[in-house]
């Protein structure tokens, strides 16, 4: 459940700054306070329908094509990435209080959705890791626990007879024999 959770709440995150990104550089398309909701409804489309979504492209794809070569691989797999996006956006419109009018206004944000979910893909494991620290310590503070990551100072301070300590309990060797295995090879 906590991924689940860490996992909307970075998308949702995500998806809040593109809509409102589109909705100031895209004419014809206006956001305004209705992005939470939507980016609510582009969330759980991006979670649940997109995939689905997809799935049923590709399948239908693979039925049809005998023989393609890589560079129409890529054509088609990128059309129907577009497609998905723009059944995403038109749910998006069509469920939220986001206006959309005229004919760029539904190519052009589905394009801009298709480039920002690549660069979420690319940041999405850091995202992911400092949501999951977050809702750890969120999680601790109403439990009344301490969180489960030691912090960064209690591991710098640690001695150095500790370390060596730890390093001699690890392999089974003194310093000074690990010195003079570094000395052989």
């Amino acid at each position: 459940m906590k991924n689940g959770i860490v996992r909307f709440a970075a998308l949702y995150v995500f998806n809040v700054a593109a809509l409102l990104v589109i909705g100031l550089l895209l004419p014809g398309v206006s956001v305004g306070f209705n992005t939470l909701w939507a980016s609510v409804i582009l969330t759980l489309a991006a979670l649940f329908v997109k995939p689905l979504l997809a799935g049923a492209f590709r399948r239908s794809a693979a039925k049809s094509a005998a023989e393609r070569t890589k560079t129409g691989e890529k054509v088609v797999q990128y059309v129907l990435v577009y497609l998905v996006e723009l059944i995403v956006w038109v749910l998006t419109v069509w469920l939220s209080g986001v206006r959309a009018s005229g004919f760029w206004a539904f190519v052009l944000p589905p394009l801009a959705l298709l480039f920002g979910w690549m660069i979420y893909d690319q940041i999405d494991d850091r995202l992911r890791a400092k949501a999951g620290e977050i809702y750890d310590s969120v999680q601790a503070r109403v439990k009344g626990g301490e969180t489960k990551t030691a912090s960064p100072t209690a591991a710098a301070a640690e001695a150095p007879e500790t370390r060596a300590a730890r390093d001699e309990l690890d392999d089974g060797l003194t310093p000074e024999q690990r010195r003079m295995l570094d000395e052989l090879g």
